[in-house]
């Protein structure tokens, strides 16, 4: 089945909760190797590629919202070329991915934020989680407001404290002079129009990415809600996932939320253009994205649990950023699925990167895609290597 990549994301606009499959198939008699279609970096890291397994395997996965429409392509376009693996996945948040993953009721799960220390403490006893990045992400700031021409406003200047005093419930109306100053070319047709929060009702890591930048440019934010996956929220109302979150902000004139970049593209809503580190007003994008990738090459943890990108220097830099990951259990169990979970994260290493950026993510820097295929190497089952060096 062939779906164009606008109806697919169309779908999923629409869509509170996604389960996305790739159906088995029982015909399939021979299975070509990874080799046969990734063709990445990881042929320096070893003498051979992953094998998918020739037999008929399910994976199941469950999480973050935020790359979902990523991991639909990618499954989509893996199992066309290896129909005896289907892999289906469910995005319902990063905090229920990693309830998934802890209860091993998932063969992977998904987080935009990486697990804390707390949460790996509550894992099975002797299993360890790895983080494995697969892509980089911004969040930006959608808004849906007329002006006082009643036209819709779709250019939009925001900084740090004006976006904290928005979510503080301190910033009420849009003709606020805080707005106003940081739009002069169009102050005087911002409306009195009440300002309608809406922010994520699940725990998600895009809160985590956005309330984390909240923190940093507000010590009120800071010292008052802070940041996570969950928080209170000061005001405004709550949705499930960043298509909920986009669907809200699109019901009703005044409204602003926060989402991963796609999603608003695909809801047809304008994001604002938010200040950086060096005073410029950028757009949220994926070359924005990778700028700020790039510039924190140096901090990136041995353990890969790596913090959101906040204020990054640079001219270009969208200073609100995130990876996202795969977690799997070092360890599998299961040996079939354990083989074809490597597989197929190889692929996403490889070949998936790049599909990236035409769906509005950016690809792993090379060191951190190199890092993250070596990785793959520690995956076991039994005690013995997966895809051995």
């Amino acid at each position: 089945m062939t779906i164009s990549l606008s109806k697919r994301m169309g779908a999923l606009a629409l869509a509170s909760a996604m389960a996305v499959g790739a159906c088995s198939s029982p015909a399939a008699t021979t299975t070509p190797t990874a080799a046969a279609v990734a063709t990445g970096p990881a042929a320096s890291a070893g003498p051979t590629t992953p094998q998918v397994p020739s037999g008929n395997v399910t994976l199941a996965g469950a999480g973050a919202t935020f790359p979902a429409l990523l991991y639909q392509v990618w499954i989509e376009k893996f199992s066309t070329a290896y129909p005896n693996v289907a892999i289906n996945y469910v995005a319902n948040g990063s905090g229920a991915g990693i309830t998934a993953i802890t209860q091993q009721t998932v063969d992977f799960g998904a987080s935009d934020a990486a697990m804390k220390d707390t949460e790996i403490a509550a894992l099975p006893a002797g299993t360890k989680i790895l983080h494995v990045p697969t892509a980089l992400g911004a969040v930006v700031l959608i808004f849906n407001v007329a002006g006082v021409d009643t036209k819709p406003i779709t250019k939009l200047n925001l900084d740090g404290p004006t976006i904290a005093g928005i979510f503080l419930g301190k910033i009420t109306t849009w003709n606020d002079p805080a707005i106003a100053a940081l739009n002069p070319d169009i102050a005087a047709n911002l409306p009195a129009t009440p300002i309608k929060v809406i922010h994520r009702a699940d725990g998600s890591g895009t809160t985590n990415t956005f309330t984390t930048y909240l923190s940093a440019v507000s010590d009120d934010w800071k010292n008052g809600p802070g940041a996570g996956k969950t928080v209170n929220w000061p005001t405004g109302d709550g949705a499930p996932g960043n298509d909920g979150v986009s669907g809200g902000v699109k019901g009703g004139d005044g409204r602003i939320g926060y989402v991963e970049l796609q999603y608003a593209v695909i809801s047809g809503l304008s994001s604002a253009a938010v200040k950086n580190a060096n005073g410029k007003f950028v757009q949220g994008s994926s070359d924005g994205v990778t700028a700020a990738a790039n510039g924190a090459l140096d901090a990136f943890p041995a353990d890969f649990r790596a913090a959101p990108i906040i204020n990054g220097a640079g001219d270009t830099t969208y200073p609100i950023a995130s990876y996202t990951y795969l977690l799997v259990y070092q360890d599998q169990t299961d040996a079939t699925k354990g083989q074809a979970l490597v597989a197929y994260i190889y692929w996403a290493l490889t070949d998936g990167q790049k599909e990236e950026k035409a769906i509005g993510y950016a690809p792993l820097p090379d060191p951190i895609q190199q890092k993250a295929l070596d990785e793959l190497h520690s995956i076991t089952t039994g005690g013995a290597p997966i895809w051995a060096k």
